[in-house]
């Protein structure tokens, strides 16, 4: 799965740099849009984000592409490989990746509580 993101003034901090947590809640809401694509009907909450390191600075009016891939199923758990490019108008091998991180999601039920990803 593939989506792009504007960054706008309300996303900067004081240093006219994106905000992480921004771009954390971006990476969080592409992976669980990712799971209810390949899950149909079933629903799923975030458990993990994996290595949380930002690798290069955002600033206002940047384009960035999240890629979004499956990875692995467990039990009552899903793994998604979510990478973030900058300024990426042009499908090209020279994108510069922001961020990248494993998002790790579980399957719950009304109550909140796990539930096998193969039970329906």
């Amino acid at each position: 799965m593939q989506t792009y993101k504007l960054v706008m003034p309300e996303d900067l901090n004081h240093y006219g740099f994106l905000f992480g947590g921004n771009l954390l809640k971006w990476v969080d809401e592409v992976a669980w849009i990712a799971a209810t694509l390949h899950y149909p009907g079933m629903n799923f909450v975030t458990v993990a984000i994996d290595n949380v390191q930002f690798k290069q600075s955002v600033r206002q009016g940047s384009i960035l592409r999240f890629e979004c891939q499956w990875l692995r199923q467990g039990r009552t758990s899903v793994q998604f490989q979510v990478q973030v490019f900058r300024n990426s108008q042009e499908e090209s091998e020279n994108s510069t990746v922001v961020f990248s991180t494993v998002v790790t999601m579980v399957r719950v039920d009304g109550q909140g509580q796990k539930v096998s990803l193969e039970s329906e």
